[in-house]
């Protein structure tokens, strides 16, 4: 085993890992960003995010981009000396994450007083679908689910249309991103209180949380109040000789500019669409002018126009990202070394500390990893927290 010098804001907390998915595993991942040691805990048959459809004949796209910087040991807790293993594990770590629904823990003896009883000082993060009280708490959760519910699809759907999903399990990342700063917040407070605490996450709060603009509903209003979120036909994707570009022009600025660079300037010396609301109103004599115009140049042609002064972007694929200037520059692409794979290029940090910028990013484990190394170590430990494992092999 090797441990890397490079110390980020959480080195030396130690992270147990028993999520599966994906808003547990991620939010544990953006803690060994910064630095935490994360044991990722998982069954027999592995996490079900393992097992997900991918190009990759031997590993699962999606579990590799979210579970890296982990090592990984197998426990099925329903056994005696694994859940003995894992007991023992509590009692030197910092932080234990899951996702069970809220009747699973003091099923299998790992409800947080049961363990706040092993070590007062753990920080102890469940993630749920719908929180863990009210008539849906034992409800199964997932982002699409908590999408639809939530009215995230309704509003992504047009005004008397279908609802539609949003693909990338944006609710998913983010209740991760809700782990992380959760558990970052709780391990900072207990450097004051020398005490543990119960961190709750759930993807419905998740979901809300993202909607806090929509989310406002004044006295006298009628129920339909979301859509004045909106901005209008200028906002938005249009086609071009070739591809598609994003354009957002809603402050006098940004409008001018993209009236001038697109030969508009009769829109815009025009007091009928003289401001975001009246642009909104008459987009149906707008949109069909700029799109005219757009057809001049191709996408990437017109980001090239419109550089700085209006904001844009040509509709990329995602594995455009791995070789894009600006993603390099940034250094938010590494290569990975794999036992199966040989290498992959994975997404590196989410943040960038000047300090302490933390250690370099590992791959994702295959099953069991480092099983056989932490078996051990636990086996020959009288005191487990004078052995914690650090790094990976």
């Amino acid at each position: 085993m090797t441990s890397d010098p490079i110390r980020g804001p959480l080195t030396g907390v130690k992270v147990l890992d028993l999520s599966a998915y994906i808003a547990g595993p991620y939010g544990c991942a953006m803690l060994a960003d910064q630095g935490a040691e994360v044991l990722k805990i998982e069954p027999p048959g592995g996490d079900n995010l393992r097992h997900y459809p991918s190009t990759l004949a031997l590993e699962s796209r999606a579990f590799l981009g979210v579970n890296r910087s982990k090592r990984g040991l197998v426990l099925d807790l329903k056994r005696a000396d694994d859940l003995a293993a894992l007991l023992k594990l509590v009692r030197e770590a910092d932080v234990l994450v899951h996702n069970f629904r809220p009747s699973v823990p003091r099923r299998l003896g790992i409800a947080f007083d049961q363990l706040q009883a092993l070590n007062p000082r753990l920080i102890y993060c469940a993630v749920t679908g719908f929180g863990d009280r009210g008539p849906l708490k034992d409800k199964a959760g997932y982002d699409q689910v908590l999408q639809t519910f939530s009215g995230m699809c309704d509003e992504q759907g047009p005004r008397g249309g279908p609802p539609e999903i949003l693909y990338g399990s944006v609710v998913d990342y983010f209740a991760a991103s809700l782990v992380a700063g959760g558990v970052a917040s709780a391990l900072y407070e207990r450097e004051r209180s020398g005490l543990g605490q119960e961190v709750g996450v759930s993807l419905l709060r998740a979901a809300l949380t993202m909607q806090s603009a929509r989310l406002v509903w004044a006295d006298g209003e009628p129920r339909d109040v979301s859509r004045d979120m909106r901005s209008g036909g200028i906002t938005g994707l249009h086609p071009t000789k070739a591809g598609h570009l994003y354009l957002s022009a809603n402050t006098p600025h940004f409008w001018r500019a993209l009236c001038e660079h697109t030969g508009l300037m009769a829109l815009h010396d025009n007091p009928r669409y003289d401001s975001v609301r009246k642009r909104a109103e008459h987009r149906d004599e707008i949109v069909p002018q700029l799109r005219a115009a757009l057809q001049a140049r191709s996408a990437l042609e017109w980001e090239t126009v419109f550089g700085e002064s209006v904001p844009c972007a040509a509709s990329r694929g995602v594995a455009d990202m791995f070789d894009h200037p600006q993603v390099l520059a940034e250094e938010m692409v590494a290569t990975l070394p794999h036992p199966t794979l040989g290498q992959y290029r994975g997404f590196a940090q989410p943040w960038v500390f000047s300090r302490t910028p933390g250690p370099a990013p590992f791959a994702a484990p295959t099953l069991d990893q480092h099983g056989e190394a932490e078996r051990q170590r636990l086996a020959g430990s009288g005191d487990p927290a004078s052995q914690a494992a650090t790094g990976h092999s």
